[in-house]
């Protein structure tokens, strides 16, 4: 006890240990890479899909486009497909494993997404705790959904006489087409409103680049409880 009537600590106990990263080095490795592929990815789908337009009259400027003409565009649109796919498989396993998921976008209720839109619009994003995701965060990451269709029509396109009966569930060849073109925008969308947060708030960008700060088991519970009693 020390002269304040505050318990002192006891030097024969061990220091308490650092929490871990907010963001774990696998999980920012996974992260670039991902980065990474995703425009090699998209940029090269431009490519393919300027070979044979769905929207008659829309084409890709080829300084949007990887790969000269179609061949090109295909053999790296297929080199990014299985970084993308078997970086996407680690990163669902290492979400699920670890409980990130369920710790980081759970839950997500209605009236936090729309306080947080209606702050955001009102240039409130100061996010000064950069450990809680808010809950537009927690909602843009239905991206992983959109990744897994994209998989999916993707494989209707490549091999439509293999996954023939993939083909006909999709409502034919030029469905999935129609699919997978829509799936990129709402990926392209994805990642602009993802680039700007990430401007607007530099820190979350630093963050996954060397880890951010350290976290331990409780310390998202008691921040969170700490905001709810400065509102009080």
């Amino acid at each position: 006890m020390n002269q304040f009537g505050n318990p002192t600590s006891d030097p024969s106990m061990p220091p308490p240990r650092a929490g871990r990263r907010l963001h774990p080095w696998p999980l920012r490795i996974m992260h670039w890479v991902n980065a990474v592929v995703m425009l090699v990815m998209i940029t090269s789908g431009w490519g393919i899909y300027d070979d044979d337009v769905i929207i008659r009259g829309f084409h890709f400027s080829s300084f949007w486009r990887l790969g000269d003409w179609a061949a090109w565009s295909l053999n790296w649109h297929f080199a990014g497909m299985w970084f993308l796919v078997i970086n996407g498989l680690i990163y669902l396993t290492y979400g699920f494993v670890t409980g990130r998921f369920r710790k980081k976008l759970l839950p997500i209720r209605p009236a936090e997404v729309v306080q947080t839109v209606i702050d955001t619009l009102h240039f409130k994003i100061a996010h000064e705790d950069i450990t809680v995701y808010n809950a537009v965060q927690k909602l843009l990451y239905i991206i992983i959904l959109a990744g897994i269709s994209q998989v999916v029509t993707g494989l209707a396109i490549w091999k439509p006489v293999q996954f023939s009966g993939l083909v006909s569930l999709l409502g034919g060849f030029q469905t999935a087409r129609v699919l997978h073109f829509a799936g990129m925008a709402v990926i392209v969308g994805f990642l602009i409103v993802h680039v700007a947060l990430a401007l607007l708030v530099p820190k979350t960008l630093w963050a996954m680049v060397a880890g951010g700060p350290r976290v331990t088991a409780n310390s998202q519970p008691q921040a969170h409880h700490a905001r709810q009693g400065d509102t009080a």
